[in-house]
């Protein structure tokens, strides 16, 4: 008994620390100021995936997208903010693994952000997409 609760225990480190490793990486790759979040895989069933953020997150007035592990087609995406306006944002761009997208300015300066729904093309690609969201206050 002791020895699997010891394996569970390691095993619950390894990948914690995989995690926030990728987290990391994410994090670094981007310019200093910018903050981590959430991530969301995608899911290649519905074309669609909802990245849920909230108002304990705090304010922002830049979002930027970062694409690891596989490659997405990404047409548009839409912030809804914590007054429940919504703003689309057209992408129209290929993330292959490790691309970044521009510099994203939010309408109406520092804004809460409620979730950020993504809408994209399926790709058959033999990796699922893990797509990266860090905002800039």
């Amino acid at each position: 008994m002791k020895a699997l609760t010891l394996v569970a225990l390691v095993f619950t480190l390894v990948f914690s620390n995989t995690a926030m490793a990728q987290r990391a990486r994410v994090a670094n790759a981007a310019d200093a100021g910018w903050e981590v979040l959430g991530k969301k895989r995608v899911n290649w069933k519905p074309e669609r995936d909802v990245l849920v953020v909230g108002a304990n997150d705090g304010t922002f007035r830049k979002l930027k997208i970062k694409v690891t592990g596989g490659t997405v087609y990404m047409r548009r995406m839409v912030v809804t903010y914590g007054n429940g306006t919504k703003d689309e944002i057209p992408l129209k761009f290929v993330f292959k693994r490790g691309a970044e997208s521009r510099v994203i300015d939010l309408r109406g300066g520092k804004r809460v952000i409620k979730n950020i729904a993504f809408i994209y093309d399926r790709r058959n690609t033999a990796r699922r997409a893990r797509v990266w969201v860090a905002g800039k206050r």
